[in-house]
């Protein structure tokens, strides 16, 4: 059997009974150990899985027959003698992480050992809920695959993040590309090859940005991804938090302001109507319209004004969009006081498009915090900028894609 079918197989628990689901177990649980600890010895993995010694030595010797550990050699163990450590093999597979954005797509690809080897950002593209967008997507995708640095059997499974309600355990998109009564992670799954999960787009660069940067001590932490819309991802105790139906985050649809703006849900007075990529573009068109000049509205004449337009003016000192970011400050800081009331969390991360941004939206969100929420709450709480960038949502969704095929469910947040 082929190198690449053993490394599928071994990961394959549809047609497993018995003894050799029981062992396909314990080698994810050894995989577990093996990401934490990047290297161990047999006695160390016998003890964490509370197995014996001998039945450990076997599992590790046919997870080296199969490609997928490698002995470091030996070193000076407590007891005096010498004890080889074992670890991931980086190249034994890879996993692919989609991070779509209404504008374009960023993909990157993980080896073994989550380390990102080949990685292509901003590939021009519309996200639009029809057949036409979910079309241009799968090319984009089978685009990247031939042009990987590895060959596409070695790629075990694809996570792809995607804006609105997601169900992540059973890969239906409720908010894009819902034109098949099969699910859309079957359906991409069969027309490229790769077996493929689905995950919400703020909640994955949240899983991405704690587990890749120190948000280490921190058991209660909230990712707010400001992009077109406003979504967040939950770290409660130390866990990912999905909610009943895996649709927690949805905290841009929350009812804050007294206004009659539509939201894109159909309701009004969402936070995402007065505080979001989509209400800066708008306010700017009202203050252009209204007779203020920017920069953005000389470089985008007669052309659709993006969030990468604003953002790169108010880096280059524009005045208005400065000042309408500090007023989109002030509204999400306001809707942050109440999660900030309700969660107590240790860290709040502000993440996605406009934490690009930097201390021009941290400085005023800030400063509402501090004017709506509890003083004694809110003393407890930091707020940063996300050190990963665009970046997170790629981590998170080859993580994501990483732990649904390799690594037991019990660990980790995922």
């Amino acid at each position: 059997m082929p190198k690449n079918k053993i490394i599928s197989e071994v990961f394959n628990e549809d047609s497993s009974t018995g003894v050799a689901l029981k062992n396909k177990t314990l080698k994810k649980l050894i995989f577990n150990i093996l990401d934490k600890t990047v290297s161990s010895s047999i006695t160390e993995i016998s003890k964490e899985l509370n197995i014996s010694v001998p039945k450990t030595t076997s599992l590790i010797n046919e997870l080296i027959e199969d490609g997928l550990l490698h002995d470091y050699g030996k070193v000076e163990s407590t007891g005096g003698r010498k004890a080889s450590l074992y670890g991931l093999v980086p190249d034994a597979c890879y996993f692919l992480g989609v991070d779509v954005k209404k504008y374009y797509v960023n993909i990157g690809l993980m080896n073994f050992k989550k380390q990102l080897v080949a990685q292509k950002n901003r590939i021009p593209f519309r996200l639009e809920n029809t057949p036409e967008s979910l079309a241009q997507l799968i090319s984009i995708l089978k685009t990247f695959i031939k042009e990987s640095p590895v060959k596409k059997d070695k790629i075990l499974s694809m996570g792809i993040n995607l804006t609105g309600r997601i169900n992540h355990t059973k890969g239906y998109s409720y908010s894009f590309y819902h034109f098949q009564e099969e699910p859309l992670s079957h359906y991409i799954k069969n027309t490229i090859g790769i077996k493929t999960y689905l995950e919400n787009d703020s909640r994955s660069m949240a899983y991405g940005e704690f587990m890749f940067t120190d948000v280490a001590s921190e058991k209660n932490a909230l990712f707010v991804n400001i992009d077109y819309g406003v979504g967040l991802g939950m770290l409660i105790d130390g866990n990912m938090h999905y909610g009943k139906s895996g649709f927690s985050g949805e905290f841009g649809h929350t009812p804050i302001f007294d206004n009659e703006i539509i939201c894109r849900c159909g309701k009004k007075g969402c936070l995402e109507t007065e505080a979001s990529g989509s209400a800066l573009i708008r306010r700017i068109k009202e203050k252009i319209a209204e007779g203020s000049t920017s920069s953005v509205n000389k470089k985008t004449k007669g052309v659709e004004i993006t969030l990468t337009d604003v953002i790169n003016a108010a880096n280059n000192d524009d005045m208005l969009c400065i000042e309408l970011l500090a007023e989109i400050g002030d509204r999400l800081g306001k809707g942050l006081s109440i999660l900030i009331n309700v969660f107590n969390p240790e860290l709040i991360i502000l993440g996605g498009a406009l934490s690009e941004t930097g201390d021009y939206l941290r400085l005023p969100t800030k400063s509402a915090i501090n004017k709506y929420s509890l003083s004694l709450v809110n003393n407890d709480t930091e707020l940063r900028l996300s050190k990963l960038g665009e970046k997170a949502g790629i981590l998170g969704a080859c993580l994501f894609a990483r732990n649904k095929v390799t690594f037991s469910q019990k660990f980790g947040p995922l």
